[in-house]
């Protein structure tokens, strides 16, 4: 009777083995989910929906689209955890939750998930309201010396690239804004545009073409190498060269899964996101969009994500900015 329930244990082992390699190797065995971190108009909206049209036939499948904007990426990120294991579910995220922890927002960051491409980084835009005084970042700067905490500037949140910028101001010049948050660049930029803000940093990615059109006044970009086809925006350590320490820095975007889904899943995922940010189409959009391709996975995207984490949690910490101290989660210093 002992053997036979050792035999029968052993069978439903072999079964279950049999089956799981057989949905690993069947899938992507229908539509996936992509869920977008950030609302719509903004950087992360706009590189993902490029990019997902080229990924799809590298899948043989659909990826459904979904904007979850809240608490600074946290709701969709959570949301996604939540998830079942299997590689269904993508996040499409920036780098927000690389901050989570000492802000004070979630216990998660990108140690939670795997990085199946991170697909290009962004360069930060300081721009205003055409009707606003300001015509050099200068200018915006001594008026806020002037007014501090009275200058309204828009926001995405703690964590956000206009809090980071912000906080890159006031650990260098003492500078502090009345920060006023949005669920995403593209409805502060909206703001910003009816004057509801005064300024904001912005992606380059999400700002160029207001600029280009005359709808936003473009002050400075937050860089020390100019950006092609944007030569005449200065760049932030032409006017301040104290900034150079912080770069190059800037937002990045990309598609994660949960660390725990099969390696047979992110590897075919892994495989049509190298296929697809390949693509012509999708490579003359990033080239366009002022952003930088990377296309990064596995190891070496983790290793990316771990000195970013490490650069701007330290420089949050310095300018008094986090809740809780990096050294707590053994972030090491840059």
């Amino acid at each position: 009777m002992r053997r036979m329930k050792v035999l029968f244990w052993m069978v439903g082992i072999i079964l279950v083995s049999f089956f799981s390699l057989s949905h690993a190797q069947d899938f992507p065995a229908k539509d996936l989910s992509g869920i977008i971190m950030w609302g719509a108009g903004g950087a992360t909206d706009n590189v993902v929906r490029a990019l997902t049209p080229m990924v799809e036939p590298h899948l043989g499948k659909q990826i459904v689209l979904q904007n979850k904007p809240g608490a600074t990426g946290a709701i969709s990120t959570q949301w996604v955890v939540n998830q079942p294991s299997d590689g269904y579910t993508l996040l499409y995220g920036a780098e927000n939750p690389q901050l989570y922890r000492v802000l004070d927002i979630s216990p998660l960051d990108y140690k939670d998930f795997y990085p199946v491409n991170i697909t290009a980084r962004g360069v930060g835009l300081i721009a205003c309201n055409v009707n606003a005084p300001w015509k050099t970042l200068k200018d915006l700067f001594d008026d806020a010396r002037k007014n501090p905490g009275n200058i309204k500037m828009g926001s995405t949140g703690p964590g956000g690239l206009p809090y980071v910028v912000g906080a890159m101001m006031k650990a260098t010049h003492g500078l502090t804004f009345n920060a006023i948050p949005f669920p995403g660049e593209g409805p502060g930029m909206t703001a910003m545009l009816g004057g509801h803000v005064q300024w904001m940093t912005v992606g380059l990615t999400a700002g160029r073409e207001h600029v280009r059109a005359g709808r936003i006044r473009a002050l400075a970009i937050v860089a020390d190498e100019t950006v092609p086809g944007l030569e005449e925006i200065p760049l932030i350590t032409k006017t301040y060269p104290e900034y150079k320490k912080y770069l190059p820095w800037g937002p990045f975007y990309g598609a994660w899964v949960k660390r725990d889904v099969p390696d047979s899943a992110k590897k075919k995922l892994v495989d049509a996101f190298q296929k697809g940010g390949k693509d012509p189409k999708f490579q003359a959009f990033i080239k366009d969009f002022g952003a930088v391709y990377m296309g990064t996975y596995g190891d070496e995207a983790d290793k990316f994500l771990r000195h970013w984490q490490s650069v701007t949690c330290w420089l949050l910490q310095d300018a008094e900015a986090t809740k809780v101290s990096p050294d707590k989660f053994g972030i090491p210093k840059p």
